[in-house]
């Protein structure tokens, strides 16, 4: 951890926490909700021990990077354009690309915007989600899971804010991270999962993970992070013109079988069937990890960090 850089990068007006190491083949690991770039730190290692050059930024609104307090600045749009700014920064012409969760969801985009920039992605546990030109992201998951699913809970600025603000932060890490249960997330009024007792520690997440999360988000907040999730139906404006697109980016996907997101409606059906295909042209591999849960890329680190090294050593 002690070989591992950490820097500032102007982009998209910007100011970009990234944590680097390494030489080789650039690596560009994106986070998810509500983690930074400490998520990626088996990664990091793992990549910069076997000649790459892997680099995990704080994504805006996270950690040490700046973030805009209007939830309008937080499209998919504004995250992959301070990307390709980093890239052009750190005079990376194509990138090899991993993304997990919300990093997952701005992976896709990555790839779909602008392919040329990257040379072959691994996409952790979160689907693409294609562009439905007539129900917009949020509605289309509250019409299926309803008001207290946590994507809809998060709407409204403010309230989950003050709820997050309520809870003892350490126990909220640890019950986040440890669960296990595959059933979608329900906010019935405060910041828990509805009717799941506390799951017990993860073996993989130790105290002082729990306190490099909890130091973290308790100076920062949570409103960047869920900017995302207030941005997603302005996002589905933006991108009309991106509707029926096909990802044609080579695309490894892994997602652990416990994962809340391989547990949505319709999510097991679309990944197995055609539908992923056809919108994916790209994808080459599917993976499901037996007994994982959703924080696939720090629960199973040596399993995640041998089929990205197996994936990616193809393009290098």
């Amino acid at each position: 951890m002690e070989a591992i850089q950490h820097t500032t990068v102007k982009t998209n007006g910007i100011n970009l926490h990234i944590a680097a190491v390494g030489t080789g083949p650039p690596v560009l690991l994106l986070h998810g909700f509500p983690e930074f770039w400490y998520s990626w730190r088996h990664q990091l290692i793992y990549l910069s021990s076997i000649g790459y050059r892997a680099i995990a930024p704080d994504l805006r609104g996270y950690g040490d990077s700046d973030a805009p307090p209007s939830a309008d600045a937080y499209t998919t749009l504004h995250i992959v354009g301070d990307l390709v700014g980093l890239l052009d920064e750190l005079g990376i012409e194509k990138v090899l690309l991993v993304g997990h969760d919300w990093g997952a969801i701005i992976a896709w985009y990555l790839c779909l915007f602008r392919p040329d920039r990257i040379k072959a992605a691994v996409i952790l546990s979160v689907q693409f989600f294609p562009r439905n030109p007539t129900t917009p992201f949020v509605q289309a998951f509250k019409s299926v899971l309803g008001d207290q699913f946590y994507m809809v809970r998060f709407q409204q600025p403010g309230q989950a804010e003050e709820e997050f603000a309520t809870v003892d932060i350490k126990k909220f890490f640890n019950d986040v991270m440890s669960n296990r249960d595959p059933r979608a997330p329900y906010l019935p009024g405060e910041v828990k999962f509805e009717g799941l007792p506390p799951p017990p520690p993860a073996t993989w997440l130790t105290p002082e993970d729990i306190d490099v999360y909890a130091d973290k988000f308790s100076r920062t907040g949570f409103t960047g992070g869920l900017n995302y999730y207030r941005a997603f139906n302005r996002t589905w404006e933006l991108t009309a013109a991106w509707t029926k697109s096909e990802i044609r980016v080579p695309v490894k996907y892994i997602v652990g079988d416990l994962d809340l997101t391989y547990h949505f409606p319709g999510a097991q059906e679309y990944i197995h069937g055609d539908g992923f295909k056809r919108d994916v042209p790209g994808l080459e591999e599917v993976v499901v990890m037996k007994d994982t849960s959703h924080f696939i890329n720090q629960e199973r680190p040596n399993e995640t960090n041998a089929h990205i090294h197996d994936f990616f050593k193809k393009f290098c």
